[in-house]
């Protein structure tokens, strides 16, 4: 009898086992930049609380409670490289996994947008994830395995009144990701984007009724996101479950960048 069976084809499972057994979970040397508040802080914890062993880094101050910081300034090349042996020094181990979210705003509308505050805000949020990532990568490509995380916005895809150097920032971030995957997809290595939208955090609450109003009407969830959401997609994205997944853009915003 002939055999009629086809080989799987791209999206087909194959043959599998039937065993629904996980591998215990094997802890990762994370690093999360700009990890003292915010998401940063969300994400750092969520990877800790997973059994994983996380550093933060922080400009200034110390780590947050229960956390291991080094002090570190994204726009300088010689503190990067710095900060990545301390925190491998305290991991016992380089780097697996880069989480880059430190970021700052200098919003202004753009004719009166000076240079300096264009390029400050580029300078950290695109080129200090640059440095962070270009210096993460030397351990991954050793070790022929790595994850990098870079936190985008929703606003990098669909831009921002008042916010173009912000925007920019943002959108060169999927360039950055997806230029590190083709270039070291074969080392085992993964990098991808992750865009939240609009997250409950201090500077949220601070908003006016009338504002919350406007941006919730843009929102198709109604609401906007925790920052453990986000910190639950970063960590997945970073973990084994993912490791197929890579270049990719990953928003977390309700629906409101649907299309981009």
């Amino acid at each position: 009898m002939s055999d009629t069976s086809t080989p799987p084809g791209p999206g087909d499972g194959g043959t599998h086992s039937t065993a629904d057994e996980q591998p215990p979970h094997q802890p990762q040397a994370v690093l999360v930049t700009g990890g003292n508040r915010g998401i940063g802080l969300a994400i750092a914890r969520s990877f800790a609380a997973a059994g994983d062993d996380v550093v933060v880094t922080h400009r200034s101050g110390t780590a947050p409670e229960g956390l291991r910081g080094v002090v570190c300034d994204v726009t300088d090349t010689e503190s990067v490289d710095r900060a990545f042996a301390e925190a491998e020094a305290l991991l016992g181990r380089p780097v697996e996994v880069l989480v880059a979210n430190a970021g700052i705003t200098k919003d202004g509308l753009l004719m009166r947008m000076s240079d300096a505050d264009f390029d400050a805000v580029l300078d950290t949020n695109l080129t200090g994830a640059f440095r962070c990532a270009r210096r993460a990568v030397k351990g991954m490509i050793r070790a022929r395995h790595g994850r990098i995380v870079l936190i985008s916005s929703v606003v990098g895809l669909l831009g921002g009144a008042g916010q173009t150097n912000y925007s920019a920032s943002k959108a060169g971030l999927v360039g950055l990701a997806r230029s590190i995957t083709r270039e070291l997809g074969g080392r085992g290595i993964t990098a991808n984007v992750v865009a939240p939208g609009f997250v409950e955090t201090e500077m949220t609450e601070q908003l006016s009724e009338e504002l919350r109003t406007t941006y919730l009407a843009g929102i198709p969830a109604g609401r906007f996101a925790t920052a453990e959401e986000v910190a639950r997609v970063v960590r997945w994205v970073a973990g084994p479950d993912a490791g197929y997944v890579s270049g990719a853009v990953i928003p977390v915003d309700g629906g409101l960048g649907m299309g981009h």
